[in-house]
């Protein structure tokens, strides 16, 4: 072939390259976005086989008004490896011998984030990590009807006092605390910052948008009094919304509605722009309040938690509180959240689906924005002749030393209207022996003797002392209520359930003192928790929660 042939057949192979190549682009562009819709379609109907019927059963949820949307977006699941989740281990509260430390003193906890985390494992068909499982939020996720507070204190105090289910020789103390519910008009106004995550992070259906149908409800709350501004970051921290009235709801909406995400995550940065704006605002008899809406992954910016403590603890001191709304899966940073919160003097929730906003933030909404008592803490004095060693149920992570109880410089747990706090103690009486109370205390020299006639004599358990602060108040207020030894005969409704979910966490954690928990007895205890007239779906969905943590147990060991 001549140099001339040659030169016209490459020219021709040129031409058909540069106008197949970009043809095959436009094509594959075309079609690739629909393979990936069939294989995400695909993806979410693919049925799970072993507990297909309970997965049904579970999202039944009938507490919900039929004008409120069901959420339901697909599951949220992550390559091996992507889960960047973090909770902070925690080892069971041992028990204490009452010759040795008769004393037991805590921060109360009314946050309920755990059981939501630990209900959206179970919903994903996966059993909770260990340390995600905090059983005092198990138990503060419901509501008990403790009375109404009587009196100038601005709570009620009940005890009860009966057989431990999981271990039948020892016995269980169940203690109640109930604030003082506020009518929502008599609510002082309120001046809100919204803080908002929209990092890429938070694009999943679970997060930025569900986030976004969340703070639409708590508008649908807002009065003309109340004040509201957004915050938000990424990347970068800007003003999404200006102070706005209650009444505006729509204009609060649509700035609501209008968030996108992307870009990486500067929650310091987004932090401090927040406080500044409520400082800016601030009511000097209101509720001054940042919200908080995150899936809890601060990467850029203060990184280490201690620097994100100490900034929110020095905000706090000039009566702006802190609130936490946590969402999604992946990089849920649960421990960093509740701490934040803690330190911020406000509460920690966890939203899992539009059914958890509408409580958290329509029916909780006046107990979780009007704080009605500070720094609350308890402490039990048990008696000796009565008591050998007892162990607190949960609150790992809010034990007080004794001598914090009156120290009024040490931070504690809020107490919003309506608000209630249970706590458990499993007590070991005089002259049982097992296996896990510490053995005999040597005896004391310097101990007074006599005293313990009196204390015998007085047929009392212990005596449960609480100490709190007006919201506005820097002294702290003693309150005093013995508990009687005698046991109840036919124990409350209440007793029973919160003993059950009390065994649930502990079966979730595989806990050392479990006893002889199973899901049969939990089951069996959280019937005899629910009256004949008790409406409660949320207690309903225990039960189903219940039943599917016992399948997906059965399914691991198989």
């Amino acid at each position: 072939m001549s140099k001339n042939g040659h030169r016209n057949r490459k020219r021709t192979v040129l031409i058909v390259v540069c106008i197949l190549v970009p043809l095959a682009a436009i094509v594959a562009g075309m079609l690739l976005p629909a393979c990936s819709k069939a294989r995400e379609k695909a993806r979410r109907v693919s049925p799970q086989k072993e507990i297909k019927s309970l997965s049904k059963s579970a999202q039944r949820v009938t507490h919900m008004k039929p004008s409120v949307e069901q959420d339901q977006s697909p599951r949220e699941t992550l390559p091996p490896g992507m889960n960047r989740e973090d909770y902070e281990h925690t080892e069971a509260n041992p028990f204490r011998q009452v010759e040795d430390r008769p004393l037991s003193t805590f921060s109360i906890d009314v946050d309920s984030a755990s059981y939501a985390n630990t209900r959206r494992f179970l919903k994903d068909d996966r059993l909770p990590p260990a340390d995600a499982v905090r059983i005092e939020e198990m138990i503060n996720y419901f509501d008990y009807a403790y009375p109404q507070p009587e009196g100038k204190h601005p709570f009620s105090i009940t005890t009860e006092f009966g057989n431990c289910p999981w271990q039948t020789d020892h016995q269980l103390l169940h203690i109640g605390l109930q604030g003082r519910t506020i009518d929502t008009e008599n609510v002082p106004p309120s001046n809100l910052v919204f803080l908002v995550d929209v990092s890429g992070s938070m694009r999943n259906s679970k997060k930025l948008p569900l986030l976004k149908k969340s703070l639409n409800l708590l508008v649908d709350q807002l009065r003309a009094q109340d004040r509201i501004s957004m915050v938000v970051y990424a990347g970068s921290s800007g003003v999404a919304l200006n102070p706005t009235s209650g009444d505006k709801k729509e204009k609060i909406k649509q700035a609501i509605n209008s968030l996108e995400g992307g870009g990486s995550t500067a929650g310091s940065k987004g932090i401090k722009l927040a406080y500044k704006k409520a400082n800016e605002n601030f009511l000097d008899d209101g509720n001054n309040r940042v919200i908080l809406a995150t899936d809890g992954d601060f990467n850029v910016g203060i990184t280490d938690e201690g620097g994100l403590v100490r900034l929110i603890e020095k905000k706090r001191e000039s009566g702006i509180f802190l609130s936490v709304l946590g969402f999604g899966t992946g990089n849920y940073q649960g421990s960093k959240m509740e701490k934040l919160s803690n330190k911020g003097n406000g509460n920690y929730a966890y939203i899992d689906s539009i059914l958890e906003a509408k409580k958290t933030l329509v029916e909780e909404f006046g107990g979780s924005m009007m704080t009605i008592a500070k720094d609350v803490k308890i402490q039990i004095e048990f008696n000796p002749t009565v008591v050998k060693s007892y162990r607190l149920i949960g609150y790992v992570n809010r034990q007080l030393d004794k001598e914090d109880f009156r120290d009024d410089t040490k931070d504690a747990g809020e107490l919003g209207s309506g608000h209630s706090v249970t706590a458990l103690y499993q007590v070991v009486p005089v002259g049982v022996e097992s296996g896990h109370e510490p053995g005999d205390v040597p005896d004391l020299k310097y101990q007074e003797k006599d005293v313990k006639k009196e204390a015998k004599e007085s047929g009392e358990l212990g005596t449960v002392k609480f100490r709190y602060k007006k919201p506005d108040g820097d002294e702290s207020i003693l309150m005093k209520e013995p508990v009687s030894a005698d046991m109840s005969e036919n124990p409350s409704t209440n007793f029973h359930w919160s003993a059950a979910v009390a065994m649930f966490g502990m079966e979730l954690r595989d806990d050392e003192y479990k006893g002889t928990t199973n899901y049969g007895l939990i089951t069996e205890m959280a019937r005899s928790g629910m009256s004949s007239t008790d409406a409660s779906d949320y207690r309903k969905e225990f039960l189903r929660l219940v039943k599917r943590a016992e399948t997906l147990e059965t399914v691991s060991e198989e």
